[in-house]
Parts: C-alpha cells; sequence; structure tokens
C-alpha cells in the first residue's frame, strides 16, 4: 500500500485458530509437539475447569464436574507466553486475553495482574497465571518474609 515509503513486517506468531466443537479448542502460538519438533524448551502450567467458578455454575448436572482445561507453555524460568491451548465452553473468548497478551510482548505476570470479572470463564486466564506464579515464587522471599513477619508478632 505504501510502496517504498513504508514497509511492514507480518507477525504470524499471534495468531488464534478455534475449532467450534463442544467443548471448544482454541488454541494460539506453540503446542508441546511444535516446541519438541522445533527444539524450543518451555514449561507447562495447566487449570482445570472443574476449579472455576462460573463453570461451576453453568453446569447442567451439579453431580457431574465441568470438564475442559487451559494450557500454557512458557519460556523456562520465565512468564514469556510460547503458546495456549484451551479445550473449555467459550475457549474461543478466553483466548483473546493470550492472543493480546502475546502480540504485544505481555508475560503471565501481566495476565495475573489484570482485574478479572467474577464469576466468568476469563478468570481461568488468571488462575492459569496464579499457578505458574506460585511455581515460580522465590523461596528465599518467602521465608524471609515469614521470619520477619514471625519477630513482628513477638
Amino acid at each position: 500500500m505504501f510502496g517504498d515509503f513504508k514497509r511492514f513486517k507480518v507477525n504470524d506468531h499471534a495468531i488464534p485458530r478455534v475449532t467450534f466443537v463442544a467443548p471448544e479448542v482454541a488454541r494460539v502460538g506453540l503446542n508441546e509437539l511444535e516446541a519438541i519438533a522445533q527444539g524450543i524448551a518451555y514449561e507447562v502450567t495447566r487449570f482445570d475447569v472443574a476449579d472455576l467458578d462460573r463453570a461451576l455454575c453453568d453446569a447442567a448436572d451439579p453431580q457431574t464436574p465441568p470438564s475442559g482445561w487451559v494450557k500454557v507453555l512458557t519460556a523456562p524460568g520465565r512468564g514469556t507466553i510460547l503458546g495456549v491451548t484451551i479445550v473449555a465452553t467459550h475457549g474461543a473468548e478466553m483466548l483473546a486475553e493470550y492472543v493480546l497478551a502475546m502480540r504485544h510482548g505481555l508475560g503471565l505476570n501481566h495476565v495475573l495482574q489484570t482485574v478479572h470479572s467474577y464469576p466468568t470463564w476469563g478468570e481461568a486466564n488468571k488462575h492459569a497465571a496464579g499457578l505458574w506464579r506460585r511455581a515460580h515464587a522465590p523461596q528465599w522471599v518467602l521465608q524471609w518474609s515469614r521470619r520477619w513477619h514471625d519477630w513482628r508478632r513477638g
């Protein structure tokens, strides 16, 4: 469109893909097989939607827990999102937050710091980010903080 004046680089790493079946299968970025094939190191964080309040509210049968999950691939030790796969009701809508994060270089800490409406399906993204954060909490800081608070309480 701009010819010789301006060139644009296509960024195709954050293109969402959705299969509208029940439950929906939504993806962006790499999955585990692609990461292995490309020799990319990754960590997996998985959140089961059976633990999500909105999924419990929407369940047709209260005795049968809802099924589905959010799986996030990140760079080892970092919150950089390499890819996300969501298999759940409303998975396509839940994926949009990850597409935005990947497109703008935001990691799981940014997803965790975002205020999510309660109870919504999008909260699964926050919970997945929280699981990742807890797995990467610096233990020495937690131990120091515990001792300091114990000392303050007397």
